[in-house]
């Protein structure tokens, strides 16, 4: 899907390799996601908005 998008290759596989360090962390951040836009807010501002709390535990996943 991101492909599709147009994100750089790079970018992709850094994001693969974070998924794979702590697969839980992004599983726990789908459900979140999942659940704001259930009650309604769009994808985007869903995603942003578990993306930031969950900022410290990605930045410590980053290469």
């Amino acid at each position: 899907m991101l492909r599709t998008q147009g994100v750089p290759e790079a970018q992709i596989e850094m994001f693969i390799t974070m998924m794979e360090k702590n697969p839980e962390l992004f599983k726990k951040i789908a459900q979140e996601v999942k659940v704001k836009m259930d009650a309604g807010i769009d994808q985007q501002t869903a995603s942003m908005e578990v993306m930031k709390k969950y900022e410290q535990e990605l930045k410590k996943l980053a290469p």
